[in-house]
């Protein structure tokens, strides 16, 4: 017990002394565009809640009326008695807004990934990743047991290398890449990579938790958005980003849910997902697809393209597309962690995000605008950052 003791506490000292240690921030409330830490008000500019739902008053209200129905905990897994009513609404309208046969609701994002990739691959089988995917798609697919091949990242000539060996392997491979980068905000030719696995009878799993609700005719994400849905056979999504919940699913045909129903081990081993959560995130749906979805999909890009332009003129390195998620690299973690603390001085949250989220020394201020925010926000980030240029010698 002490040998074990002592490898923990020398792992743990050396994560301090590489300057990687991480440790919980106390948020004491949340409103709008703010949030209160240490006691001080703070402009969130980190948050994903990419619309403003996760405040929104029918969520709130949609989680009392849950409440005084069916009470706070699912009681059981979905195989039991835990399948509710608000699970199969939520399913019913995410497959309606998704143009999808079926979808499941899973207790998270990364248990949606494990599910489904383990699923549908094994040992024997090949999966083929993207080289900046979630973590839970790769940790996901180390599970599965299937060869792992990874492809420079939205580089369509690595991947056809890959799928070519693939296709001589006489076995199922999976190619799995998302359609919003969480941490560089990019995207991949979708019609590409669609255009690729058929030709070599790979499947396609997209995963879309960055896009749902801020891309495409009423919010349906960037699959939808490209016509080529019906072509991808397999779409995660989360509801704990736009949707303003908590929670992840997977979307596909009526065959991909009866698979995950009767094998998914991180769907058919876990208590089912609070019905509150899930009356909020049937809310959040019904809400993105409204007038007043579209309208805040509208101040969200307006916002996005305020703040893009500003940066852009301080000579920040940013990209020229627009994207939900900019971000602002400073390559070394110790000038991030200046940067990020300078910044909350000046009223402003950004968590700088470093190694092991990002590769080394791609250490960055992941910068979310949201339709939260006021003109004035974005204008006092703008001018924090601007003077950041020349206080962390950048």
């Amino acid at each position: 017990m002490g040998n074990f003791e002592e490898q923990l506490g020398s792992e743990l000292g050396s994560i301090r002394d590489s300057g990687l240690w991480r440790e919980l921030r106390n948020i004491g409330s949340v409103k709008g565009s703010s949030i209160e830490h240490n006691g001080k008000k703070l402009i969130n500019f980190s948050s994903n809640d990419y619309l403003g739902l996760a405040v929104h008053p029918a969520l709130v209200d949609a989680v009392r009326k849950a409440m005084e129905r069916f009470g706070v905990g699912s009681g059981a897994s979905r195989l039991v008695c835990g399948s509710l009513k608000p699970h199969h609404e939520l399913e019913e309208a995410l497959a309606d807004w998704l143009d999808a046969e079926r979808a499941l609701v899973f207790s998270s994002g990364f248990a949606a990934a494990q599910g489904v990739i383990t699923s549908l691959v094994g040992r024997g089988d090949v999966v083929i990743i993207d080289k900046k995917v979630h973590a839970s798609t790769v940790d996901a697919a180390k599970l599965s047991g299937a060869t792992i091949r990874v492809f420079h990242h939205n580089d369509l000539l690595s991947l056809e290398k890959i799928l070519k060996w693939a296709d001589s392997k006489n076995t199922r491979v999976l190619t799995i890449t998302e359609s919003v980068f969480s941490m560089d905000g990019d995207s991949p030719d979708i019609e590409s990579l669609v255009e690729l696995k058929d030709r070599y009878g790979s499947w396609l799993m997209l995963d879309e938790a960055h896009a749902l609700g801020c891309y495409g005719e009423a919010g349906a994400g960037l699959a939808l958005k490209s016509n080529l849905a019906d072509r991808i056979e397999v779409r995660l999504g989360t509801l704990g980003k736009s949707i303003g919940a908590a929670g992840g699913f997977v979307c596909g045909n009526q065959m991909l849910v009866d698979l995950l129903v009767n094998k998914a081990r991180s769907f058919i081993f876990s208590t089912a997902p609070s019905p509150l959560v899930s009356a909020a995130a049937l809310a959040g749906v019904n809400l993105i697809q409204s007038n007043e979805g579209e309208a805040r999909r509208h101040k969200l890009w307006d916002n996005v393209e305020h703040f893009q332009k500003g940066v852009a003129s301080q000579n920040w390195p940013v990209a020229p597309a627009m994207s939900v998620i900019l971000p602002l690299i400073f390559r070394d973690e110790s000038k991030a962690m200046i940067a990020m603390s300078l910044l909350r001085d000046s009223g402003l949250y950004i968590p700088a995000i470093r190694f092991p989220t990002v590769p080394r020394n791609e250490a960055r201020l992941r910068v979310t605008v949201s339709a939260s925010h006021s003109r004035d926000d974005i204008t006092a980030l703008l001018s924090a950052l601007d003077d950041l240029l020349v206080e962390v010698n950048l």
